[in-house]
């Protein structure tokens, strides 16, 4: 695979670093960061300026018994831990170890399924396949669409992506995305907001499928 033209931003970037963003848009960033060189170092620059900072900022007081509950830690039994196993191998590493289920068709050459992240149920994320030379519905965003392509590529009005790039898409933006001819468009895609849709097909369309 080619190196990804399109990335997060780095104050998507800064975030994922500093564990400040939220679960959904942390599996896409996640996601495009296991395919992307140039994501992962500087994800590692902004751990280092966060340890620069950390460094430089005045000690704090600690209770007396401090050490004393560090040392109980240190010595309690580690809990025992259950490593998953991979289950579906043909995915990104990050999305490996979630239960995906089977592909549904919403509209013609369209399907989708949901991604539920135990650790935060209520993450609106998703996977659609879209059939060569299909087209998406017209439509917005009431919040941040955080988009990577899983496999094929899409073109809009912005531009044309591939496999590995991830767009965001804010509240200013409306496009049209069309699937590249020569094969089916895969992408994951986390939602902060409904998607705004044009039209009682694609409002039809969201209802069934909750975004």
């Amino acid at each position: 695979m080619n190196a990804p033209n399109h990335h997060p931003a780095d104050e998507t970037l800064g975030r994922f670093a500093a564990g400040a963003i939220e679960a959904g848009p942390r599996l896409v960033v996640a996601t495009h960061l296991a395919g992307c060189p140039q994501c992962r170092a500087r994800i590692r620059s902004f751990e280092s300026a966060g340890g620069v900072l950390l460094d430089s900022m005045e000690p704090a007081t600690l209770r007396a018994d401090a050490f004393a509950r560090t040392l109980a830690q240190v010595e309690a039994p580690a809990p025992a831990t259950i490593v998953p196993a991979a289950r579906d191998a043909a995915m990104p590493a990050p999305l490996r170890y979630y239960d995906l289920p089977k592909w549904r068709a919403v509209a013609p050459g369209v399907r989708w399924r949901r991604v539920v992240l135990p650790e935060a149920p209520d993450a609106n994320v998703i996977m659609l396949k879209v059939g060569a030379g299909q087209r998406m519905p017209n439509h917005g965003h009431t919040g941040v669409e955080y988009t990577q392509v899983i496999a094929g590529g899409y073109t809009d009005a912005f531009g044309h992506y591939v496999a590995g790039d991830c767009i965001e898409m804010d509240e200013d933006v409306e496009h049209i995305p069309l699937a590249d001819r020569d094969g089916d468009c895969v992408v994951l895609a986390a939602l902060e907001g409904p998607l705004r849709l044009q039209g009682w097909i694609a409002r039809l369309f969201q209802q069934f499928i909750g975004i």
